[in-house]
Order: C-alpha cells, then structure tokens, then sequence
C-alpha cells in the first residue's frame, strides 16, 4: 500500500465493460491508480501481483461469484485487510446481509453516481485505511499534512525526507498499536516491493532524526522483539 493520499490503487471487479469504463474513469479523475478485471480468476491474478488499497467488486460476475472472492479474499491474511465495496443490482435486504457477511466494509446498488461512489470509497478509505486518506492529522503537537507535505512540531516546520513522510502518516493514523517490520514494509513500501527488513531500521532512525527538533522523537518508539510503534505517552516501553 505505498501509494497514499488519495492517490491509492483501486481494483475494479466488473465484467459490464460500460459500468467499467465509467468507474475506471472517475477513479482516474480522482487521482487514483485503477487496475481492472472482467472476472474473478483476473483479479486473483492480479491481487497476486499487486495489492491494491480498494477493492470494488461485482456481485454477479462470470465463473465464481464476486462474493465467492470476497470470501476467498478475507479467508486469505494477506488480503484480508483489504477495504472491499461490493457493487450490484441486487438491492434486497437480504442480499446486503449476504454481502457484508462476506466481508464487504460497504455495497452499492447499481445505478449509482459517480459522486456517490467515490463519496462511499473515501468513507471506507477514512475508516479502514486513514493513511490513505488527505486528512490533516495533529498528535501531541506534531501536525501533519498530507496535502501540502508539510510536518511541523509545535508549530516549527521539519524537514521529513519522502519515505519517512509516509512512514510518519502511517503511524500518526495508528497511534499506539505495535507494527512488525515485515507489516511496515507492506504497509509503507508496498508488498510487492523487495526491500530488506533492516531498511525499516534506517529510516525509523531518520525519523527520529527529523522529529528531534521539536522533541517529538521520543513518540516513536522500539519495542523489543516485536517492532516499532507511535506513542501518545512515550516512555512505557523501549
């Protein structure tokens, strides 16, 4: 998932080449990267491949059904993260149940805006991937933007190298939860980047580096044996 505010890569799961287009352009509009497939066995490929930030999937699709993939897709730990909107001309009740029982965050009923698409895709960005959203986001004094790329430390402007920027919004929309350096690679680099875990270390020392100006370095903190995390109270555990 290294691609992040609100330019995040979006897989399109719809056979209806019309409805396709239509979606794969508005995404487009947005500032989003669009992968597309006509059908289950395609995604899959292409999920393999590349795990893109968003997932929107058709309920009827050729072959296996769309949500026979979303099972498939939340069964899996690799993909199972990922935020997924189903889209279908089913609208009855128990169809929605069907749906999020499979695992989909939300579902949209064909025919739909386009305004009304992308306002349900930044809903369901902002709850399950707020790194991937251009939300303004203040911890503790450090504020940052992802917008303008500015990070400031009680209101003094730090030069954040690029990699550290994204590491610093990942963390900042995860406050004091503890992430592996394996799950830092998939989550900064991309899990279809090949970079060693000992990287990770370098640029958290970079970071720190830049939070030292204003004395925030002490909110990103090691946990031993386990990996790194951003602390609202730093000091508990080194």
């Amino acid at each position: 998932m290294a691609v992040y505010s609100m330019s995040s890569t979006v897989l399109v799961v719809e056979d209806e080449p019309a409805i396709q287009e239509l979606i794969a352009v508005n995404l487009g509009f947005a500032g989003h990267k669009v992968l597309r497939a006509d059908d289950a066995e395609q995604a899959q490929y292409l999920i393999t491949a590349e795990l893109p930030d968003l997932i929107l999937l058709d309920w009827m699709l050729p072959g296996a059904s769309g949500i026979s993939l979303a099972r498939r897709l939340r069964a899996d730990e690799r993909t199972r993260g990922v935020p997924l909107i189903m889209l279908t001309a089913k609208g009855e009740e128990q169809d929605k149940v069907e749906g999020l029982e499979a695992g989909a965050d939300d579902y949209i009923t064909k025919p739909f805006s386009p305004k009304e698409l992308m306002a349900r895709i930044k809903a369901v960005l902002r709850r399950r991937a707020p790194q991937l959203t251009d939300d303004r986001i203040e911890v503790s004094g450090l504020c940052l933007d992802p917008v303008t790329h500015r990070v400031t430390g009680h209101d003094q402007l730090l030069t954040v190298g690029p990699t550290e920027f994204r590491l610093l919004h990942f963390f900042m929309t995860h406050p004091e939860r503890v992430f592996s350096r394996a799950h830092l690679l998939d989550q900064v680099w991309g899990d279809h980047v090949f970079v060693e875990e000992r990287t990770v270390d370098v640029h958290i020392r970079r970071l720190r580096k830049a939070l030292q100006p204003s004395g925030h370095d002490i909110h990103v903190e090691t946990v031993r044996g386990s990996g790194y995390r951003f602390t609202f109270k730093p000091g508990k555990v080194s």
